[in-house]
């Protein structure tokens, strides 16, 4: 059998995010956001490791804490560069396939991340996400590349927007990178669901809906989420005003 790839997931974490700071430590059912979110990922069967990529802000030292609490890896770069600070986590802890996601997605579904690595496995693609077409509600995002395409594209810009956004540059570029698209079934598709944690309304959505659903069912799926807000549709609204950033 040929030599499987070691498959890291990054998390891109720090604690001074411009709408709400301090976001990823804010706690929900007695554990930060952050934190919930390493524990849905180290249900995702083919991650070989999981790595919080995070500044060397001394206001990161929490992130960093939190992380070796968990007994998950960590690593610390540039704030602006999330880029070079993405491929030199992956670097630092050997992996040659990166699964790169940000910390603001809590409530992402560990069976959705599984699809999405597999689903990069059997293309044979340079990049494959479930964000090229949007269908998953937002918090779902997943995207999943080598660490050999993440440094050809280092090797290829110095444009801050692309350093900026780690992976704009891949699915940019089509001509250069071969891409593929991992949409959801329609009983999962709401694009225009705000499932991540950028304003204080995304927190109260997001608290709500873990302590709808963890107390049972710590594994909960996106599935799950769906039927609570069938069932208590006004959920939705809390955050559908909100005006989201990049992608």
């Amino acid at each position: 059998m040929a030599d499987q790839p070691r498959i890291v997931a990054t998390i891109e974490a720090r604690m001074t995010s411009s709408r709400l700071p301090g976001k990823v430590l804010l706690k929900v059912t007695g554990k930060p956001i952050l934190g919930h979110m390493i524990e849905r990922l180290q249900r995702v069967p083919s991650l070989d490791e999981i790595v919080v990529a995070t500044t060397v802000n001394a206001t990161d030292d929490p992130v960093v804490a939190l992380a070796e609490d968990m007994g998950v890896g960590h690593f610390r770069g540039s704030e602006d560069d999330v880029l070079l600070r993405v491929l030199d986590a992956a670097r630092a802890h050997s992996a040659d396939v990166i699964v790169e996601t940000t910390g603001d997605c809590p409530l992402i579904d560990p069976g959705l991340v599984e699809i999405c690595i597999q689903g990069y496995l059997e293309a044979g693609v340079d990049y494959l996400a479930n964000t090229l077409t949007r269908t998953y509600p937002r918090g779902m995002d997943t995207q999943v590349f080598s660490t050999d395409v993440l440094a050809d594209v280092a090797s290829r810009t110095d444009d801050p927007e692309d350093h900026e956004h780690v992976s704009i540059y891949i699915y940019n570029h089509p001509e250069i990178y071969s891409l593929k698209n991992m949409p959801g079934p329609p009983e999962l598709s709401d694009p225009n669901l705000g499932l991540t944690l950028d304003t204080p309304e995304d927190f109260e959505l997001i608290r709500r809906l873990f302590e709808a659903l963890y107390p049972a069912n710590p594994n909960f799926s996106l599935a799950d989420i769906f039927e609570v807000l069938k069932a208590q549709p006004e959920l939705a609204k809390l955050n559908a005003h909100i005006q989201r950033k990049h992608a």
